[in-house]
């Protein structure tokens, strides 16, 4: 089975403003990988971060929606000695430290597919070796080709 890591970008792409065809495009690709997961075809791994991240959300709706998703993940990491190592390696890469905690917890649970929103991230670690970085629209093309 998949295994994937949605950050908190994808997580919140259904709150952001729909007029833009890419956001509409990628919040409809985000659905459909949501459906998958409930329907058991993908995993999803959550992390301390996410949660994290996620409690500081000031809109309850939001948070309260994204956290619902932590009681369908596969796996739950948690900050260890290794992924503090995976994300200053990631950080080095010119990223910032929370999206180098996500890189690195998703690294940990050996995900096949890191998901974000993030034009930065997708073009930072477009050549990583360790985990592939998708936005949810090339997820979905990844998914038809398998």
């Amino acid at each position: 089975m998949l295994k994937i890591y949605l950050d908190n970008c994808v997580f919140n792409r259904p709150f952001d403003d729909q007029s833009q065809i890419r956001i509409k495009l990628e919040t409809e690709a985000k659905f459909y990988i949501q459906g998958q997961i409930r329907q058991q075809h993908i995993a999803l791994i959550w992390s301390y971060i996410l949660e994290l991240e996620n409690a500081r959300n000031p809109f309850a709706e939001r948070r309260h929606t994204i956290d619902q998703w932590q009681a369908l993940a596969y796996i739950d990491i948690n900050e260890t000695a290794t992924v503090l190592k995976w994300a200053h390696s990631v950080q080095a890469l010119g990223l910032q430290s929370k999206d180098a905690l996500h890189i690195a917890c998703a690294i940990e649970a050996e995900a096949d597919y890191f998901i974000t929103t993030d034009d930065l991230i997708i073009k930072k670690l477009q050549n990583f070796s360790e985990i592939r970085v998708v936005d949810p629209l090339e997820f979905i093309d990844c998914l038809e080709e398998r």
